[in-house]
């Protein structure tokens, strides 16, 4: 499983390189994006060496892969971009190929969920310190669009998002609800045009408006952690059991693992717990 470039070719790693000159068959999602990929790179492959491997027909393609593990070729797969199986073909491939008994190696490189993560700032926010979910491409339909971004109201940890130029709108309509959340946008990551901001959530169709080309180009979004109030509950009643049998610093800290609460906000509570003798 072969990570690609997400837009700057450069972002190629020499072991990718390696496998993909080796390999005997490149399944991949586009076949002709893959053979202008492998020229850029000095690359020569024939047209019966990549395999069209892609959603439309993933579970059919992977038999094909399969003959040609047994005929003893070696076989690298592609994505379009990034990681494969992470909101793009593969996953399929591989628990086809792994229940016929075959290895499945990973070659790690870019991706646009990691890259975005790497320059959100998360690690000292809300009370999942460095945690996150990745939700990928909401719902297209209304409703089902907003019951997930209500969803995403009750989650502490980050969630990563990923959203095509003609939704980004549609997108920040429905965001708007989170108000003063803070939202990390990585728009065209690694490309010429590449913009990183980080704004309220419900800011986020000004932002875009702000410049008609921000509309343009691919997003990856990181919602940040969720600030967690804690209220007299089921925190302060996990606090006081701790506190009952551990050092404060300690029941602090398994408060917050066990509650997802702030830890901060937690201390403060023992504190005052502690002055009232609870």
């Amino acid at each position: 499983m072969v990570a690609t470039p997400i837009g700057n070719l450069a972002d190629i790693t020499l072991r990718a390189l390696h496998v993909l000159a080796l390999a005997d068959t490149i399944a991949c999602e586009d076949t002709r994006h893959t053979q202008t990929l492998l020229r850029a790179y000095g690359i020569d492959k024939t047209a019966a060496q990549l395999l069209a491997v892609h959603q439309h027909n993933e579970a059919q393609a992977a038999q094909t892969v399969l003959e040609r593990l047994r005929q003893g070729q070696r076989v690298a797969y592609a994505s379009d971009a990034g990681t494969p199986a992470i909101s793009d073909p593969g996953a399929r491939l591989v628990a086809v190929v792994r229940r016929a008994a075959w290895p499945v190696i990973p070659l790690p490189g870019a991706s646009s969920v990691t890259a975005a993560l790497s320059v959100a700032g998360i690690a000292d926010e809300g009370a999942q310190q460095g945690q996150f979910v990745f939700v990928g491409f909401l719902s297209s339909k209304a409703t089902e669009r907003a019951s997930a971004v209500a969803a995403l109201a009750l989650e502490a940890r980050a969630v990563v998002l990923l959203e095509a130029p003609h939704r980004i709108e549609t997108l920040a309509t429905a965001l708007a609800v989170l108000g003063e959340r803070p939202l990390t946008i990585g728009r065209e990551l690694t490309k010429q045009f590449e913009e990183i901001a980080t704004v309220a959530a419900g800011t986020l169709a000004d932002w875009l408006r702000a410049q008609p080309h921000r509309c343009r180009g691919e997003f990856v979004l990181v919602l940040h952690p969720a600030a967690v109030k804690v209220e007299p509950g089921h925190e302060q009643r996990i606090l006081k059991l701790l506190l009952a049998e551990l050092p404060l610093k300690t029941a602090v800290k398994l408060a917050a693992d066990i509650t997802g609460a702030s830890r901060n906000a937690l201390y403060d509570a023992a504190l005052e717990l502690k002055k009232d003798g609870g």
